[in-house]
Parts: structure tokens; C-alpha cells; sequence
């Protein structure tokens, strides 16, 4: 999904090192080729951020509004199962006729279904796909528009061929060392039920805190240079259990107007469940930012950004990026107040959400 129109999908990242001062030319030794040149395997390289089809990676095509845009773009031929089904059936046929049998030898149907490929690959045109990525610069930063595990490890992989760096996604794993110095080991385990839990699902425990801390009317977070944010968790929403959860391992709720009051969700908190995933909003003034959150995954997508003012592409798209960059900050200090009550406040918090979730009301 773009950074530069619309919802967003953003997994945020970190590096393992300075950004090269020859990032242009590792770019372009990577870059797309032409579509043509696509043969029987996937082609992978970088394009430019606004458009899969310019591989022409200058400086004024791929900085802007002072970030880096790029796409890793994988390009290749395929050719439509429905359609190479019935090349292959139309041949076999052919040869059984020939020679008068009433089947296909294994040897012979793996030879009819090499000779389809061979003849008409090259009479599909490529299907494209790609990873929009951005860096910037002053926050250092990388975004990425990915939530599957399998681009993102795509992207990491090939990221790293082309800088020599490794891209580190931000968790609750990463957070907790930067801000705390702490494993993500360290952390309590909440539990929203009288038997203790050793499920370490950090993300679930942080996103379920935050729906507490909506719903009791404390949701307000500080941020020292950005200013007040104020929380607010809909649905729909995925429930998930742990060990010691009974019931369905996972559950959505999305019924209604007000699923989060529902007595589905009052009766997923009441076996232990946590909130997995969720529409979360963050609002400061007339700014708001909107998007549903999975909390395993770390990773926002269809993030709504507040509306610009900037007119002309370029500056449009350095407002975008940062805001991106606050909600980050802000959703760092949601992070680190969770966290500092986990370590600080262990038992009164975990009471506080014990008694929330087993005496709240619902519809």
C-alpha cells in the first residue's frame, strides 16, 4: 500500500547502522530491469516509490520530501493454473488418442506439462507486485507497507544485499531495550483471571491495557514535545487465548455498533482472553490517526493520517511522513506508560484490569 495516498499499512523498523553515504548507488546496481526482460523467474529490484514502471533511481525520483521512497518491486511470468489445467488435459488427450491408451504414463505427463510452460510463459505478460519502503532521514527510520511476515522477510533480505544493513523491526522486544534496558522476558505477564499466566504475549497485554485505560476514562498520554493524545479501542476486534484461556482459541467480535461493549468481548476477557487485534485512534485537537493494529505482529494497517495542508506532491508527502513519525512517538509513549506500570506498578495494575474485565457492563 503507498505512503504517498490514502490508508497506510506501516511496520516500522530501525537499522543496524549508519545510512551509506553511496545509498543512490546501491539502489540503482539493484534496480528493476525492464519488464521484458522477465524470464522464467521472478525478478526482483528497487523502483521508484511513485511508480512500479521507473527504475531510474536519481536523486529527484527517489527523495522526497526529504524521506526516501522506493519500492522493491518482484516482477514475473506466470501462467494461469485454470489455463496451463487445460494446455496440459488438451495434450494428454492428444497423446492418448495416438497412441491408443486409455491413460497418461507419470513420465510422459511431467514431459506434456514442461513442454506447455516452455511454449507459452513467455506469451504471459509479467504480473507485478510490490513493498513500498521509506526512510527518513532526521528520525532515522524505515517504513515499510508490509504486514505478511513473508514480504517483510523478503524485503529484510534483499534490503540487506543491497545496503549491507540490517533493518530491525520495532517490538515490544526492541522498545523494552531501548527505553528500559530490559528483555522482553522481563516483562510481567497480565493476567486477566486469578490463575497466573506464563503466556508472554507482550503486544496482546499492551493493546488489552490500552482498552482498559479507554474505557475508565484515563486514556490521555503526554507526549514532551508533541503534546496530548488521547486513546480510544473499537471494533472490530480479535480476541486470543493462551494456555490458560478457555474456550475457542481466537475470537473476532464485530457485531453491532459498539462490538468492544458487547457481551461476546465481556465474556472473552472473563476466560482470560486478550485483545489481538483492534481499531485503535489516536486524536490530539482536530489531528486524528486511525488504524486497526495487530498486536502480535506490531504493525498498523489502513492507518488514516490527519488531513494535510500542504498543496504541491512533494511537500505533501514530507507532511505525511511526519505525521507518521508523531503517531509513532506518541504510540512509543503509550508503550513505555504500559510498561512502566508493568514493572512498577505490577499488582495494582493487574488487579485494577482483573476487576475491569470482570465487572464491566455490556450490551
Amino acid at each position: 500500500m503507498p505512503f504517498d495516498r490514502g490508508g497506510v499499512t506501516v511496520s516500522t523498523f530501525k537499522l543496524n547502522g549508519a545510512w551509506p553515504e553511496d545509498a543512490l548507488e546501491n539502489f540503482s546496481a539493484h534496480r528493476a530491469g525492464t519488464l521484458d526482460s522477465v524470464k522464467d523467474e521472478p525478478q526482483i529490484g528497487w523502483t521508484t516509490g511513485r511508480c512500479l514502471l521507473d527504475s531510474n533511481l536519481e536523486e529527484n525520483n527517489v527523495i522526497t520530501g526529504s524521506c526516501w521512497y522506493l519500492n522493491l518491486r518482484k516482477a514475473e511470468r506466470k501462467i494461469p493454473a485454470s489455463l496451463l489445467n487445460a494446455i496440459i488435459k488438451r495434450e494428454e488427450i492428444v497423446y492418448m488418442r495416438a497412441n491408443e491408451l486409455d491413460f497418461v504414463p507419470s513420465k510422459v505427463k511431467r514431459e506434456i506439462k514442461a513442454q506447455a510452460i516452455e511454449q507459452y510463459l513467455m506469451k504471459m505478460p509479467p504480473s507485478i507486485a510490490a513493498t513500498p519502503m521509506v526512510y527518513d532521514p532526521a528520525a532515522k527510520l524505515l517504513y515499510l507497507g508490509a504486514a505478511s511476515s513473508k514480504q517483510i522477510e523478503d524485503f529484510i533480505g534483499f534490503f540487506y544485499q543491497t545496503m549491507n544493513l540490517e533493518p530491525i523491526q520495532i517490538t515490544p522486544g526492541t522498545l523494552l531495550n531501548d527505553e528500559f534496558g530490559k528483555l522482553e522476558t522481563d516483562l510481567p505477564v497480565l493476567s486477566l483471571t486469578d490463575e497466573d499466566s506464563d503466556d508472554m504475549t507482550p503486544g496482546r497485554d499492551f493493546l488489552t491495557y490500552l482498552w482498559y485505560l479507554s474505557e475508565t476514562g484515563a486514556a490521555e498520554i503526554t507526549h514532551p514535545q508533541y503534546g496530548d493524545f488521547e486513546i480510544l479501542i473499537e471494533g472490530p476486534m480479535v480476541f486470543a487465548a493462551g494456555d490458560m484461556a478457555k474456550g475457542a482459541a481466537e475470537i473476532t467480535v464485530k457485531k453491532g455498533d459498539l462490538p468492544q461493549q458487547s457481551a461476546e468481548a465481556k465474556a472473552a476477557l472473563a476466560v482470560g482472553k486478550k485483545l489481538k487485534k483492534a481499531k485503535v485512534t489516536l486524536t490530539r485537537g482536530e489531528d486524528i490517526w486511525s488504524g486497526t493494529f495487530d498486536a502480535d505482529k506490531f504493525i498498523f494497517s489502513s492507518l488514516n493520517l490527519p488531513e494535510g495542508e500542504e498543496l504541491d506532491p512533494d511537500s505533501r508527502f514530507g507532511e505525511r511522513m511526519q505525521n507518521i513519525y508523531v503517531f509513532n512517538e506518541a504510540w512509543t509513549c503509550c508503550f513505555k506508560l504500559f510498561a512502566e506500570n508493568m514493572f512498577n506498578n505490577f499488582n495494582t495494575t493487574t488487579q485494577a484490569l482483573k476487576e475491569w474485565a470482570q465487572n464491566r457492563n455490556s450490551l
